[in-house]
């Protein structure tokens, strides 16, 4: 299959304006969330491992499991993909290129990196290190001839770094020099740390995470200059609180209460039906 289209829309979304691209965790998830109109989905590395009854990180899903699931969300929707894949399977650059060159194949039209060692252990690589995974990574996406967006991002404020906003920013830039086209720094949801990222790295766009509720929306985030706006893992774990508190009430208390306000099994009936009928159309 051709996914240049694809690709070549998400790169467009990048160039102005501010997008939200949620997160799903499989092809449900995915249709409903294209259903609703949004443009682009990215992958979630701790969705996927917590439907699987795993933890989040590299020592839960393996890079072949994380692959086939890339490549399920892909073929769900006819919508640019953004590939959550961790610290990319390696710590060696060349096992970065690689993984990277696998995660193309799956007609993603765009990935992530994280320079987090071990996906969820409290250590950042080294920023020489860092830098050349990141480069390793551009040149995996140039040597497919694929048209993929990379995403390089910066862990300090998710491992505890006693100064995160400026080792954010002094990662950023030098993997802006090393090739990423999207810079991400996962972690702030204070509105002038996020302004000074944005500044500071234009006119490079940045994704930011959006993990709670904190009183910005959309508009707020787009208005300071923030390009691309996701999730993570938050509509997973949405999901996965209303089914903690129904089945402990159950469990707890013998009580149906978690089951009030439920969608209906007839509109989610519907809803897929005539989601089928449209990819098959």
């Amino acid at each position: 299959m051709d996914f240049s289209a694809r690709r070549a829309a998400f790169r467009k979304l990048h160039e102005s304006g501010c997008f939200v691209i949620p997160n799903p965790w499989d092809t449900g998830t995915a249709r409903y969330l294209k259903g609703l109109g949004f443009k682009a989905l990215a992958t979630t590395s701790s969705g996927f491992a917590f439907s699987r009854g795993l933890p989040d990180g590299e020592a839960g899903a393996s890079r072949d499991a994380a692959l086939e699931h890339i490549a399920e969300i892909v073929a769900a929707v006819d919508l640019p993909v953004n590939a959550d894949f961790q610290s990319g399977y390696g710590d060696k650059p060349e096992d970065v290129a690689e993984s990277v060159r696998r995660c193309v194949q799956t007609g993603v039209a765009g990935l992530s990196i994280e320079d987090r060692a071990g996906g969820q252990e409290k250590a950042l690589y080294e920023l020489p290190l860092a830098v050349e995974r990141v480069k390793a990574a551009r040149a995996a996406i140039d040597l497919s001839g694929a048209d993929v967006m990379l995403t390089a991002r910066a862990e300090c404020f998710l491992v505890g770094h006693p100064d995160p906003l400026r080792e954010a920013i002094t990662r950023l830039q030098a993997y802006t020099e090393a090739g990423a086209d999207v810079l991400y720094a996962p972690g702030p949801t204070d509105r002038e740390q996020i302004e000074t990222i944005v500044k500071a790295v234009n006119p490079k766009p940045v994704n930011v995470l959006m993990h709670a509720s904190n009183g910005l929306r959309v508009a707020d985030l787009a208005a300071i200059g923030v390009r691309r706006i996701s999730v993570g893992s938050s509509l997973a774990r949405a999901a996965w609180t209303g089914f903690i508190r129904a089945a402990r009430l159950i469990a707890e208390e013998g009580s149906f209460a978690g089951f009030e306000g439920l969608v209906s099994g007839g509109e989610l009936n519907h809803f897929f039906q005539k989601a089928a009928t449209s990819e098959v159309s």
